[in-house]
C-alpha cells in the first residue's frame, strides 16, 4: 500500500485538473506570482539577496524567511487546501488531508518561491545597469586664509 502511495497521489493531482473547481489551478498560482513579485520588488529596494538562495545558504535566516513567506502566501495556502479539501469530497466523498496539502503546496508555495528571487534579482540587476546618477557640483568651501 504504502509503495504505490506516490504514484495515487501523482494521478489524484493530475485528475484534479478536470471538474469541478479546475479554475483554482490558474488562480491560485497567479495570485502566488503576484504576491511573489511584490515581495521580490521589495526585497530588491531593501537589498536583500535572493529568497531561495539566502534561505540555503544563510541557516540562520531560515526562521525569519519561513515566517516572511508565510505572511505573504499563507492565506493563499490555506485556500488551496480548504478548495482541494471541497474538491475532494465533491468527488471523491472522502477527504484525504495529506493529498490537500501537497496539492496546497504546489499551488502556493512553489511558485511564489520560483518568482520571488528572480524578481529581485531583475529588479536589482535593471536598477543598477541603469544610467549613472548624475553628480552635482556643490559650490566650493570657503577656505580660509592664515593670518
Amino acid at each position: 500500500m504504502l509503495a504505490n502511495w506516490l504514484p495515487d497521489v501523482l494521478q489524484g493531482l493530475i485528475s484534479r485538473t478536470t471538474g469541478p473547481l479546475k479554475f483554482r489551478f490558474v488562480l491560485q498560482p497567479a495570485m502566488a506570482i503576484i504576491l511573489a513579485v511584490r515581495s521580490g520588488l521589495k526585497d530588491s529596494r531593501e537589498g536583500k539577496p535572493p529568497f531561495f538562495w539566502e534561505f540555503c545558504e544563510d541557516p540562520t535566516m531560515r526562521r525569519q524567511l519561513v515566517a516572511d513567506c508565510w505572511k505573504s502566501v499563507g492565506k493563499i495556502f490555506i485556500l488551496a487546501f480548504v478548495l482541494d479539501c471541497v474538491y475532494q469530497f465533491i468527488e471523491l466523498r472522502w477527504i484525504h488531508v495529506v493529498d490537500a496539502l501537497i496539492v496546497a503546496f504546489v499551488l502556493a508555495i512553489i511558485p511564489y518561491v520560483i518568482v520571488r528571487g528572480p524578481v529581485n534579482r531583475l529588479a536589482t540587476g535593471r536598477s543598477t545597469s541603469g544610467p549613472a546618477p548624475v553628480k552635482r557640483s556643490e559650490p566650493p568651501s570657503p577656505v580660509k586664509k592664515a593670518s
